[in-house]
């Protein structure tokens, strides 16, 4: 599992060890953190380079992992568990040292106790979300199609799809064939610019249930079908996507508007909107 996480309004990537019952975060972002250097990646290369002529195990002990780049990609990138990081640290000098050292410990406890009981992670994203300014009505429709997301994922991992591209190839798929958009098309539609934003946080509550309803009939046609591999599943994925794309068109034919609305939520937000049920469409 991997998520961005903050700390004081700063992106840290991270990613969770199901094996090892670990984190791993990103090293590049906590130095970034820790430095408020214009390029934490030289300012790490050059204190790895410091520390491995030193002897220092941390840095020799920390591996690569694939997590996704600014510019939206799966990159390599320096990762390091707890017990890594909290040792690094001591070689970054920093007045926020102390503040990270109890935020991480924090983070650690936190995964602790949502997979002892899996509601509370639910009740924290509820609270971030509600901290942003999402109304209640979105936000019951966001967990609940994350919930939809994760069932599909877990069916996908069952019949033999490969986990990150072929996962962001069936998805895409699915997005076409509902909304005549890909992703990446959608967030372009959307204004949206940095490659780190969750194009699903910025839709509206009837993008939200088509985004659903393409996912949920995607996994009930992978079980009623029983595909298998990457193939048989990017069939299923479009007939998914397609029940949802034929009944968005009826409800636009019914309605006289398009459920593609080019709004984003910073856009609603700035103007105290708070709430992205149904804004007015403005697509061309």
């Amino acid at each position: 599992m991997s998520a961005i996480i903050l700390f004081e309004e700063k992106q840290v990537r991270r990613a969770w060890n199901s094996d090892e019952q670990k984190w791993y975060f990103s090293v590049v972002d906590v130095i970034a953190v820790l430095t408020n250097s214009v390029d934490p990646g030289a300012y790490w290369r050059k204190l790895k380079e410091r520390l491995i002529k030193e002897g220092n195990q941390t840095v020799t002990n920390c591996h690569g992992l694939k997590m996704t780049a600014a510019d939206g990609r799966q990159r390599l990138t320096d990762v390091a568990d707890t017990e890594q990081l909290l040792r690094l640290i001591q070689s970054v000098p920093s007045p926020k040292a102390e503040p990270f050292k109890l935020w991480l410990a924090r983070v650690g406890y936190e995964r602790l106790e949502e997979i002892e009981n899996p509601e509370l992670a639910a009740r924290r994203m509820r609270q971030i979300y509600e901290q942003k300014g999402y109304s209640e009505e979105w936000i019951e429709k966001r967990l609940r199609g994350i919930a939809v997301r994760d069932e599909l994922t877990d069916e996908w991992k069952k019949r033999g799809v490969k986990e990150q591209k072929e996962f962001a190839i069936l998805t895409s798929e699915i997005s076409k064939a509902t909304f005549g958009m890909t992703p990446s098309e959608y967030k372009d539609f959307k204004s949206l610019s940095n490659p780190k934003e969750n194009l699903r946080d910025h839709m509206t509550d009837l993008e939200l249930i088509f985004t659903m309803l393409s996912e949920a009939s995607t996994t009930e046609i992978a079980k009623k079908k029983d595909t298998r591999g990457f193939p048989a599943n990017k069939k299923a994925a479009r007939a998914g996507g397609t029940v949802a794309g034929n009944a968005r068109r009826e409800l636009e034919a019914a309605s006289g508007k398009n459920v593609s609305a080019k709004e984003n939520f910073k856009q609603l937000k700035a103007t105290k909107t708070r709430s992205l049920k149904n804004p007015p469409d403005t697509r061309t």
